[in-house]
């Protein structure tokens, strides 16, 4: 099987939220003069002096003092909304961070800080909301990093803003056409939207600039095998990726699929039973199913086809398989 797309943009994106937790608030602490300039500031220096001293309660209060003579000051409520979330009091620090964003539009630091926290909360959309934000403001301001633009392609991915990401994506691999990272996720966008000889061709191109790509290897493989073409050279894809990665269910059920396909189903079986002890996926006892279906072990095709829909219920040709299965 091929990971899904929202496995492949999750691992991708690890590091990049790792680098965007790193930020610091790097805010001007410049307050206006005819809003009380000395007061503002007073109440400021004294609320890192406390939050300094983890003295989280008097911190607050004193970024609340210093708001109320300079209300209009971004950087106060950033630092506000951060002693709010190291007391874990993120209700409070989402509003301050909002507030940040509209008092300072152009700041990456609250759109980061908000994408980690919404990330922490499991709201994720909300979170990839707030990593589109940072990763065009980044890529604004630093247009020859293309690891930015990486990292922007697979949040519109996530998204399912297809033509923005393939926009992204090429306009890499036009400063980089070697880029091995950028044609694997441009071919896991053309798969995605059922371009499948456009993803061939860039799961090809990742191959080729890196022949040690263990998920282009195993994506190519498993294409050829969905296609039922050049078998033996999908087996040998599959075959690598698992040398690079022994234990992992998606490569083992690429070569149990590849098996059925080339009409070996004991083999077959016992490669995607194995799948399955290794990953429990909707796609891998889908696949179990229709080996066992083939060799005539209707028990089991429907056994493994419940199994599948379990997992997600959603799937109208499981559903259909098994329909006409308990028919006959």
């Amino acid at each position: 099987m091929n990971y899904s797309l929202l496995a492949k943009i999750a691992r991708s994106l690890v590091a990049v939220f790792l680098i965007f937790a790193l930020i610091g608030i790097k805010g001007k602490a410049v307050f206006a003069v005819e809003r009380g300039t000395s007061r503002a500031l007073s109440h400021y220096i004294m609320a890192i002096v406390y939050e300094g001293q983890d003295e989280l309660d008097k911190a607050i209060e004193e970024y609340k003092k210093a708001l109320k003579y300079d209300y209009e000051a971004a950087f106060v409520h950033l630092r506000l909304a951060a002693a709010y979330i190291k007391k874990d009091n993120f209700d409070p620090a989402t509003e301050e961070l909002k507030l940040a964003v509209k008092l300072d539009p152009d700041a990456i630091e609250p759109h980061a800080i908000l994408a980690l926290l919404y990330s922490s909360q499991k709201k994720l959309d909300l979170a990839t909301q707030e990593y589109e934000e940072v990763l065009k403001k980044a890529a604004a301001e630093d247009p020859q990093n293309l690891q930015i633009y990486k990292s922007l392609g697979e949040v519109y991915l996530r998204q399912k803003k297809y033509d923005l990401a393939e926009k992204t994506y090429k306009y890499i691999l036009e400063k980089s056409a070697l880029d091995a990272e950028a044609h694997f996720f441009l071919g896991s966008l053309y798969e995605e939207t059922s371009r499948r000889e456009a993803a061939i061709n860039e799961f090809k191109a990742a191959v080729k600039s890196n022949p040690e790509f263990a998920d282009a290897l195993n994506s190519l493989g498993y294409l050829y095998a969905e296609a039922g073409i050049n078998l033996a050279e999908a087996q040998a894809f599959v075959e690598k990726a698992l040398k690079i990665d022994p234990d992992n269910g998606a490569y083992v059920d690429s070569l149990g699929w590849v098996y059925f396909k080339k009409g070996l189903l004991d083999q077959a079986i016992v490669e995607l039973e194995r799948a399955a002890g290794l990953l429990a996926d909707p796609v891998i006892y889908d696949h179990i199913a229709d080996a066992y279906f083939k060799k005539g072990n209707l028990a089991k095709a429907k056994e493994n086809w419940k199994k599948s829909l379990e997992l997600d219920a959603s799937q109208d040709k499981v559903k259909e398989k098994l329909k006409n299965l308990e028919n006959k």
